[in-house]
């Protein structure tokens, strides 16, 4: 009798102590992931200036290589080539975290943009990105819609357990950290990629995780991380603060 007390103890502790399905290393699959709701204005400004518009957040910029402000706390440059080229150059923390090029199609449906980014964890990811006409036009003015998305080394994103109350999130290692408890409460992000005042809020949800990223206390992006059954996969379902472009992202655990 005593033995078996003893194993039920073991046996609740051992449960208790297990981590929550969310947990682990994952890595970006985005042949899974969806960001067809996702889009990209562009509108004509004084000046011959363009201001874009992206995940709820715009900025003007001149397409003469001028860097400038982005809400997300990052620099750009853009620099018109011809009437449908643009180089792009993006910096983070005063450093280049992507360059690359901008295209339109010749029949001005297709919009391409392909480049190299400096990861977090200091590697770097061949990407491209394609997104169609909605709208608008001649030229880079209109309304696009993502198609799809590459990268020749998608992120990863780990997460771990800190006691019962708490989780670190790192993405692309120690690139861009945020440990924060479950409550609710704002705490700050930390690491190459993120840009001086961005934070994580996050909370319970079901078995997953509820988190909001916010910069100088505006919110930004608001997601869900939830683990499949098998706990193979983790996916993350959201959207941009204030708009309605709902995303799905999959992540494969490692």
């Amino acid at each position: 009798m005593r033995k078996t007390i003893v194993c039920g103890i073991l046996a609740c502790a051992l449960a208790a102590a297990a981590d929550p399905p969310y947990a682990g290393r994952w890595k970006m699959n985005l042949a899974k992931s969806n960001f067809g709701e996702s889009t990209i204005t562009y509108e004509p400004a004084a000046g011959g200036a363009m201001k874009v518009t992206m995940d709820g957040q715009s900025y003007t910029f001149t397409p003469d290589g001028k860097e400038v402000a982005t809400p997300w706390g990052t620099t750009t440059s853009i620099k018109a080539v011809d009437a449908k080229t643009w180089r792009m150059t993006e910096k983070t923390n005063g450093k280049v975290s992507m360059s690359g090029t901008l295209k339109l199609s010749e029949d001005g449906a297709t919009l391409s943009m392909t480049g190299t980014r400096i990861k977090p964890d200091g590697g770097t990811s061949d990407e491209s990105m394609t997104l169609t006409r909605v709208s608008g036009g001649p030229g880079l003015a209109g309304k696009w819609r993502m198609k799809n998305m590459n990268a020749s080394a998608p992120e990863s994103l780990e997460l771990t357990p800190k006691g019962t109350d708490g989780v670190r999130i790192a993405i692309g290692g120690e690139g861009g950290v945020c440990d924060a408890t479950l409550d609710g409460k704002e705490h700050a992000a930390k690491g190459t990629m993120w840009p001086a005042g961005w934070s994580c809020v996050v909370t319970k949800a079901g078995d997953g995780l509820a988190v909001t990223w916010k910069r100088d206390g505006k919110e930004m992006y608001k997601i869900n991380w939830t683990a499949s059954a098998d706990g193979k996969t983790l996916v993350e379902k959201g959207s941009p603060a204030g708009v309605n472009e709902p995303f799905t992202i999959v992540y494969d655990r490692q």
